[in-house]
């Protein structure tokens, strides 16, 4: 039943997927590293615009928050406009775009608290050179240009009737997430995060997929698992503390669904939908191959149009960069503000240390201050955990940190700013409740190798 399908069809799903697959998953060794094609344009075009790129975010800020204010006091018209698109959004957000640039400009201008104006709150954010925010806007260009590669010609689809059989028992999501997963533990988790967002809004996931995707799949790239060992000081045991992660990471992919509040997510689509009960089927006449082809091939040859693909991803982009970045600063901001000038995130890691001196953690005091403190940034807990003695400890450290995978300076920060059902408070509780598993296994883990 493929046979139908012109060459011209054939050539679009086969040449684009493969380029998409080798700019996203492909790991390639550099001066840098280990790193996917996709960021290594990223950071050879961040360089680039290094002298101006705050400047860039600075006036993005502005334009959202205004944006917002202002078409308060327009009527919403019948059809949806790209400004309704980029610019109406709720009071809540209105206001987080807003704090975004009050953040922003006592950076850039060097006005009012040091809390506010620090290298280690919002210079970690907007720091021309390397700033998690100004990167964003680099990544988001090339991400909302070229994510279409995975998803709009058959990628998802050749896989997802495979993958199905695998994804759907162990971890209730479906066969096409594979690709979504590879992409967040291969790339990077704001790349997972986008590209479950965009699934989402084209009603290929419901709510409580693309949450368990985005919360359970999302993890940190090997590049920044390679900053986490060397600021830790544990860099010998690379190959121990990335097969802990992988490990722990799989066992929490199979409890997170099936607990609070992933469990309790609307199993419906963003317009209230219920789905299918037999969309994954292999229909009759097909095996899972031949089924997963056909699919592809249908989605490679309903989106010739390659015109409308670049004007699509050039909104994708303007959506990423109006709508994303404000919430990412405003969240993250306060979070690491929370971090370094206040003892809020060590008094809420306080009750850890009778379960890490329990558990036999050398130093559990010093450790148990780390525990909760990566809800704010990942690289913290190993930043604070440097000087401590115990090797043990400190791979206790690198290890829990990665496997917690919400952090606000980040991932939390980007899923907030998408459409993806996940509030706050969900975030912190997930957070908490992988911190909580994690433990046990990582301690056990430690106590095998130490």
């Amino acid at each position: 039943m493929t046979k139908k399908f012109s060459f011209n069809t054939w050539f679009l799903f086969i040449a684009f997927s493969v380029l998409g697959v080798f700019i996203f998953i492909t790991p390639i060794g550099t001066e840098d590293g280990i790193k996917v094609p996709i960021a290594i344009l990223a950071n050879f075009l961040a360089g680039k615009v290094e002298p101006f790129i705050h400047w860039f975010a600075f006036i993005v800020f502005v334009i959202a928050a205004v944006g917002s204010v202002a078409i308060k006091f327009i009527p919403q018209k019948s059809s949806h406009s790209l400004a309704d698109s980029l610019f109406r959004v709720n009071w809540f957000w209105t206001v987080m775009r807003v704090l975004a640039v009050v953040f922003a400009s006592m950076y850039i201008f060097q006005i009012g608290p040091e809390s506010l104006t620090s290298d280690v709150t919002t210079g970690v954010l907007l720091d021309p050179a390397a700033g998690l925010v100004t990167f964003m806007f680099v990544l988001f260009l090339f991400a909302g240009l070229l994510l279409p590669l995975l998803t709009d010609f058959g990628l998802l689809e050749f896989f997802g009737s495979m993958m199905v059989k695998i994804m759907r028992p162990l971890f209730k999501i479906p066969g096409r997430s594979a690709i979504d997963c590879l992409a967040s533990w291969v790339g990077d988790g704001t790349i997972g995060v986008l590209l479950t967002s965009k699934q989402y809004e084209e009603k290929n996931y419901t709510g409580r997929e693309a949450a368990t995707i985005a919360t359970t799949f999302s993890v940190v790239s090997i590049t920044f698992c390679l900053v986490v060992v060397e600021t830790i000081g544990i860099g010998d045991y690379f190959l121990e503390f990335y097969a802990s992660v992988i490990i722990c990471g799989l066992i929490l992919a199979f409890i997170m669904p099936r607990i609070y509040p992933l469990k309790q997510k609307a199993d419906t689509l963003i317009d209230g939908n219920e789905v299918p009960a037999n969309r994954e089927d292999v229909q009759e006449g097909f095996n899972v191959f031949s089924y997963g082809l056909h699919n592809a091939l249908n989605k490679a040859n309903s989106n010739r149009n390659l015109g409308k693909m670049v004007k699509n991803g050039f909104v994708n982009v303007l959506e990423m960069w109006f709508a994303v970045t404000p919430i990412i600063m405003a969240f993250a901001t306060i979070a690491l503000v929370l971090a370094e000038f206040t003892s809020f995130f060590r008094i809420l890691g306080m009750p850890f240390e009778p379960i890490l001196a329990l558990l036999q953690i050398p130093e559990a005091g010093e450790a148990a201050q780390t525990m909760i403190v990566g809800f704010a940034d990942m690289l913290l807990p190993s930043i604070l955990g440097a000087g401590i003695e115990s090797e043990m400890t400190r791979f206790f450290i690198a290890t829990v940190s990665v496997t917690q995978l919400i952090y606000m300076s980040e991932v939390g920060g980007l899923i907030l700013g998408t459409k993806l059902p996940l509030k706050l408070w969900d975030l912190f509780i997930i957070f908490l409740i992988r911190t909580i598993i994690s433990i046990p296994i990582i301690a056990a883990i430690a106590h095998l190798l130490f």
